[in-house]
């Protein structure tokens, strides 16, 4: 090989070190965490679900980078699982809101067994994980229901407040509900089955965000509450445990 060849393959070869690496090559930047006691956080947390608007509002929360909880009953992961797999892979909560949404408070606790444990199942199987916080239904809980709780390693979570959109179902009056209750560190009850709801969530959180609202998941509100399983949070009146 002549010397002339030779130089330039080690032109060719410096060149290609050199070269920047394709774009689709560069690892994807992830996302700060966010630090709740160092910002304005608020959890919109959506029950009864996934219901059939889930997709839409899973639209809306990427388009503007939110997340959210959602508390699910075991029946509809069943006939929804794809909005559940989509859910977790979208870097949403997944809660466990029974299965088919009986009042804990007067069941038995074989009953309350059953439907939390039908429910992790469900969601497993939907999407490969399981739920580790408890919205009891209608967020009515007793010692017994806490006991049952601990069993399965799941503190209680129920909300600072309501957007009241399952009686409003009126998109102007949930805005202004939830503008009206969002406070540092809140979590928002919801429900992503009322129409309504998911039509009003791209102007609400818009409205959100311009008040330096971050939204993310529970998990995230409550990291500095040390809560134990079977624990209530936030505490309603007169519990005593």
């Amino acid at each position: 090989m002549s010397r002339q060849i030779s130089s330039l393959l080690a032109i060719a070869a410096v060149c290609v070190t050199l070269a920047p690496a394709p774009a689709f090559a560069q690892a994807p930047k992830k996302a700060a965490p966010v630090d709740c006691e160092q910002v304005k956080c608020l959890a919109l947390t959506f029950d009864d679900g996934p219901g059939k608007y889930a997709g839409t509002l899973l639209d809306t929360l990427k388009k503007y980078d939110a997340k959210a909880t959602f508390f699910l009953e075991g029946q509809y992961v069943k006939s929804r699982p794809a909005f559940v797999k989509r859910m977790a892979a979208e870097g949403h909560e997944l809660g466990n809101h029974s299965y088919s949404h009986p009042d804990f408070t007067k069941s038995d606790a074989g009953t309350i067994r059953n439907e939390i444990k039908k429910t992790q199942d469900a969601v497993k199987k939907a999407a490969g994980v399981e739920p580790k916080l408890l919205r009891p239904p209608y967020g009515l809980a007793d010692l017994q229901v806490a006991d049952v709780a601990t069993e399965f390693g799941m503190p209680m979570i129920l909300w600072t407040a309501g957007s009241e959109d399952w009686s409003s179902k009126n998109v102007d009056a949930i805005k202004k509900k939830t503008m009206e209750v969002a406070q540092p560190n809140g979590i928002i009850l919801m429900h992503d089955w009322v129409k309504q709801t998911v039509d009003a969530m791209p102007a609400l959180i818009k409205s959100l965000q311009k008040k330096g609202y971050h939204l993310v998941t529970v998990s995230e509100i409550v990291k500095g509450q040390n809560l134990q399983p079977g624990d209530i949070f936030p505490v309603p009146a007169g519990w005593e445990k």
